[in-house]
């Protein structure tokens, strides 16, 4: 049962953001891990742990995009990042642990207008919704 678990999120995870690509190199996770790069938009890995929990893990996504998809799966200022939400957050860290589901936020805006974040121990659905998000936001900025 726990491989088609981890079978079945990992399609998930791809169709939602189809740069990432099975990994060898595994991580703390126990489940798949998922890498990707793309020169200009970012690089970064996605995990499915034991509990059936998902990890996002992305260095250097433009703040524009990670700000799109931010705001459609959370809205603003959740992260005491502004009310124009993380596409116009100063440079800084904004953390934020949710109590009931032990789900941690982690996202660094730096002064270069990239963003690195974590987002672990969240459900899966809600790693797809970001990643689709995330994916939809930076397919926007793609050159044509």
């Amino acid at each position: 049962m726990w491989k088609l678990q981890q079978d079945t999120a990992q399609g998930a995870f791809t169709a939602a953001f189809p740069a990432l690509d099975t990994a060898d190199l595994k991580c703390r996770c126990f489940g798949p891990t998922l890498r990707w790069t793309t020169p200009g938009q970012g690089k970064g890995k996605v995990c499915l742990e034991d509990h059936e929990r998902g990890t996002i893990e992305f260095e250097n996504v433009p703040k524009a995009a990670v700000g799109t998809a931010m705001t459609e799966c959370w809205g603003v200022d959740w992260f005491d990042e502004g009310p124009g939400g993380f596409a116009d957050a100063e440079p800084g860290q904004y953390h934020y642990e949710d109590e009931q589901t032990y789900s941690e936020y982690e996202f660094d805006v730096n002064s270069d207008g990239t963003v690195m974040f974590g987002i672990s121990y969240v459900k899966v659905d809600d790693i797809v919704a970001m990643l689709d998000a995330l994916e939809r936001a930076l397919a926007d900025q793609r050159p044509a």
